[in-house]
């Protein structure tokens, strides 16, 4: 039964939450599922951009990346049968959330504080982290947040789940047993 499709059309799949949740590790086990193809936004930025989120952070600054973010929006709402992970902060502009819906599932992904620095405590590609006390900014960022990440009706909670078991959490809320 785990690896029937679930009946979700076309529509797309979007995973949203703070940075470390699971969103692309997750996204990449529920595509491989689904047999659709994965697109981690920030990846495609970076590709498109051919420079790393940090440098566009330095070089041009957050607003310019909010804005290659929210084109990317646009155009991948237009499209369906994808699995999507965008970066922590897309829910900062609601017209994002909004697009995502109209065309798919936007599921929110969440852990704790601690799990969040376990899982990016250490990567240097986390502008936002850039600082001594990055536990202290994850609870900063995530209280700042945590309204935009509730006003998401489908969430999960990823502490001490695998993305596999996440995937099949996904599957499971999306296609309920009749």
């Amino acid at each position: 039964m785990a690896n029937t499709p679930p009946v979700l059309g076309s529509s797309n799949i979007i995973l949203v939450g703070f940075m470390g949740t699971g969103k692309s590790a997750t996204g990449r086990a529920l595509a491989a599922r689904l047999n659709r193809e994965f697109l981690d936004m920030d990846t495609l930025i970076e590709q498109r951009e051919q420079r790393s989120i940090p440098a566009i952070f330095a070089d041009s600054g957050e607003p310019y990346f909010r804005a290659l973010e929210r084109a990317l929006v646009q155009e991948l709402s237009a499209r369906n049968d994808l699995v999507i992970a965008p970066g922590g902060g897309i829910v900062l502009n609601p017209d994002n959330i909004r697009d995502f819906s109209r065309t798919g599932h936007v599921i929110c992904l969440r852990a704790t504080p601690e799990m969040i620095l376990q899982r990016v405590g250490d990567d240097p590609n986390r502008p936002l982290l850039q600082t001594a006390d990055k536990l202290g900014r994850i609870r900063e960022l995530l209280a700042k947040r945590q309204h935009l990440y509730d006003a998401i009706p489908l969430q999960i909670e990823t502490d001490g789940k695998t993305a596999d078991e996440v995937a099949l959490e996904i599957l499971a809320l999306l296609n309920p047993p009749r």
